[in-house]
């Protein structure tokens, strides 16, 4: 068991670094294969390997660890006026322009807010590491560009990540539970009908 809990961590870690990977369908996997382990214990295995993955988006935002070039704003004037001389795309390619603007400006407005009211972005915070809306990966990088502290930073991360995998790790037995539920009022109605009545 001990040793299905250290793989657990290691892609746990992995998956809050690189978000195409799904912890979710690993978590349910490990339940399935592995029902013997405890669902909170698998719960919290998953949320410190992702707040130990999501320290580096946060140190990202701190300035620490580099952020990708298009998350930069433009600095000059100069290269503005370039981007305006450009003909805008045509086809296809303009609606998707269009989205990525629109994406972009979303970006700079959360970051600016975020940074005018940190503890506001506490709460954005806890919201995406539970439901994962806003982009978690997204959130981590602006917490610290908001300036939270690294407490705060776990305390909306850690419940959250907890209760999310916990309730996913949980939900294999839960829905066995409900079946077998299911199949018990099944048979109650057919051999006593006057129940539904």
């Amino acid at each position: 068991m001990f040793t299905w809990l250290l793989v657990t961590l290691g892609v746990a870690f992995l998956a809050a670094l690189f978000p195409l990977l799904s912890v979710e369908i690993y978590t349910v996997g490990l339940v399935l294969k592995h029902p013997e382990i405890p669902w909170w214990l698998i719960g919290l295995v998953i949320a410190v390997g992702q707040f130990g993955g999501k320290l580096v988006y946060y140190y990202a935002g701190r300035g620490h660890v580099r952020l990708p070039q298009f998350l930069h704003r433009k600095a000059t004037a100069a290269t503005s006026a370039a981007d305006l001389a450009k003909p805008p795309p045509q086809g296809w390619r303009r609606y998707w322009h269009r989205v990525w603007m629109w994406v972009r400006g979303a970006w700079f407005w959360l970051r600016d807010k975020c940074h005018a009211h940190p503890y506001w972005m506490l709460g954005a915070l806890a919201c995406s590491s539970l439901v994962g809306l806003p982009p978690f990966a997204a959130t981590a990088v602006l917490a610290g560009l908001a300036g939270l502290s690294l407490r705060s930073f776990a305390l909306g991360v850690i419940p959250g990540r907890f209760l999310r995998f916990s309730l996913i790790a949980a939900s294999p037995m839960m829905v066995k539970h409900w079946h077998w539920h299911w199949h018990w009022l099944h048979w109650l109605h057919i051999h006593l009908p006057f129940i539904s009545h």
